[in-house]
């Protein structure tokens, strides 16, 4: 190729160096060379390989939730780019702005059944909001910059699919696009405002329930709490926004909570949903009233009914309805929230206690330890499962510290491949991936994307052999459990034999030890942690229905020959219930 001809792939790389583009994350193939190509003659963009694309994915979406920024992934024609499909549903339903170039077969060929022949922009359609094919050189980089600004500003996944032998075409235009985020100040209407300060002010016991929407809005938010008297319950994704200096953080609720959060929204007569689209209908309280706030407007009421919906920001909204609040004398309400909560934190706090030594060590154990160890300013990266409830429980968030994980698509192997893109957009920061063993072993692989990127990731493994939160949800269905034990390898030697410092720890007495080694060695590291199998993480409220679940489980169990099971569940988790 010719360096002096212009070709469409040589402007898609000049449009992202423009546009502050880092990386590239993804693997080389046939079609996408002339992509590659061009980094490579460019070279101010890194690409960075990985082993399978679905990590590639996954690690533009951990960047784009880090930086706030555009975060770009390739994948070649046909299985190629349909391995990235898991972890742009993940970057999506994350809402960070994330582009992907997919590679597609030579344009003739299209419709042909050609080897390794998919239609792109059918598969792409639902996990993206912009997907485009590019047919026609002159199509580009219109396109493209369409899509980068799509992804930016509806915070979502732009797929542009581009056949190899257009990429390779004499480029029509040199145009290179700056796309820069709008930041508008959005607020309801001053009739709205005055509704939400009617409902607020009559209320006697009001609590606020704040998701990922309140990032950036922390002040506004502890201003209006101090004037409403209210506790604040977070959804997973708010942690890392709320729970640092903030006198009224009652905890979680949910799923991964405990019971100060969900008794805090229990026993309110109003529900303040501050930037929330938190899922999980049985959690809301059934007589208070609900006011909901959110940019987008179309997720009013989607998860409980809504006495007044409002659109706007979080920042923006509670500043303009601060000053419409009467400031709330009476606060029993928030101090027996906060009462109930330091009762509850202390329980969780007891449950993250040594085990003796020849017995499975606790994973609230672990979680609290690599908390204690892990640097003030570190990103943490959880997998999906058992790993997501310790890190919402034990990892404290300071306000420096970032945590990242599938919270809303909820896939297995997001930690390792999430770690990937943490590590490579901050290269002087510690990044903590606290990984299932089920979920490490799912892309295993990527242990040698750290390698191979010289990313110096601490990876902790929960390893009790089995797939712990589906055995939970089994029990919890008064199923026995079926088909989830691992027959895992020493990880640790595993991790060795790819070029990764390996630790392994099978007793309490020698887990801080090997946290603080690794935490110190300067490159990767593997710290394998034999976790009990049996450790139940209780959520905040247990229906009926659990308990009869956990009935049948207990009985079905004993009479299938395992009675040893319940045995051992009881041993591993008495202390939580004493």
């Amino acid at each position: 190729m010719s360096a002096a001809r212009n070709t469409v792939a040589k402007n898609i790389v000049a449009t992202l160096k423009a546009n502050n583009v880092q990386r590239v994350y993804g693997i080389p193939g046939d079609s996408l060379n002339g992509f590659t190509d061009a980094l490579r003659e460019d070279q101010s963009i890194r690409w960075v390989q990985v082993r399978h694309e679905e990590a590639a994915a996954l690690a533009a979406a951990a960047e784009a939730g880090l930086t706030d920024e555009l975060a770009v992934c390739a994948g070649s024609c046909g299985p190629g780019n349909l391995h990235l499909i898991n972890g742009l549903y993940d970057a999506n339903k994350s809402r960070v702005p994330v582009l992907a170039i997919a590679a597609h077969i030579p344009s003739a060929e299209i419709g042909s059944q050609y080897f390794q022949e998919t239609h792109p922009q059918e598969l792409f359609r639902e996990c993206s909001v912009y997907v485009e094919h590019v047919a026609h050189p002159s199509q580009m980089p219109r396109v493209l910059e369409i899509a980068m600004r799509t992804a930016v500003e509806k915070r979502g996944v732009a797929v542009v699919v581009i056949p190899g032998d257009v990429a390779l075409a004499e480029a029509e235009s040199n145009r290179t696009a700056v796309i820069r985020a709008a930041k508008p100040e959005i607020r309801p209407n001053p009739r709205e405002l005055a509704e939400a300060a009617g409902i607020l002010n009559d209320a006697e016991k009001v609590t606020i329930l704040a998701g990922a929407g309140t990032a950036g809005a922390h002040s506004e938010v502890m201003a209006l709490a101090e004037a409403l008297g209210a506790p604040i319950v977070h959804a997973m994704r708010g942690k890392e926004f709320m729970e640092y200096d903030n006198p009224f953080d009652v905890g979680m609720t949910g799923l991964l909570g405990f019971s100060s959060g969900y008794r805090a929204m229990e026993s309110c007569d109003a529900l303040l949903m501050l930037g929330t689209d938190f899922p999980y209908q049985q959690f809301y309280p059934e007589n208070a009233k609900i006011i909901q706030v959110d940019i987008r407007g179309e997720q009013l009421g989607r998860r409980a009914r809504v006495d007044l919906g409002l659109v706007g920001t979080v920042k923006d909204t509670a500043a303009a309805l601060l000053p419409l609040i009467s400031r709330k004398t009476k606060r029993s309400h928030l101090s027996s929230s906060l009462k109930h909560y330091a009762k509850s934190r202390a329980k969780l706090d007891d449950l993250a206690s040594p085990a003796k030594d020849g017995q499975p060590i606790h994973p609230q154990f672990v979680a609290r330890l690599v908390d204690e160890l892990a640097a003030p300013d570190a990103v943490f990266t959880c997998d999906v499962g058992s790993p997501t409830v310790w890190a919402a429980r034990y990892l404290t968030i300071n306000g420096r510290r970032r945590l990242l994980g599938s919270f809303n698509h909820g896939t297995m192997a997001n930690a390792l491949s999430h770690s990937i893109g943490a590590a490579a957009a901050y290269p002087g920061r510690q990044v903590v991936a606290l990984a299932g063993d089920g979920g490490l072993a799912m892309l295993l692989g990527e242990l040698i994307t750290l390698v191979q990127n010289k990313l110096p990731v601490k990876v902790v493994v929960f390893n009790n052999s089995s797939l712990n939160f589906v055995e939970l949800e089994m029990k919890a269905a008064g199923f026995v459990n079926f088909g989830t034990e691992l027959e895992n390898p020493d990880f640790a030697r595993v991790a060795e034999s790819m070029g990764i410092r390996g630790i392994r720890v099978d007793n309490s007495s020698g887990l801080k030890e090997g946290l603080a080694e690794a935490f110190a060695f300067d490159g990767p590291v593997l710290i394998d942690v034999r976790t009990a199998r049996q450790e139940l993480s209780i959520p905040p409220a247990i229906s009926a229905e659990q308990v009869k679940g956990f009935t049948l489980y207990a009985i079905r169990t004993v009479l299938s020959g395992r009675g040893d099971q319940l045995i051992d569940l009881a041993k591993t988790n008495i202390r939580q219930i004493f």
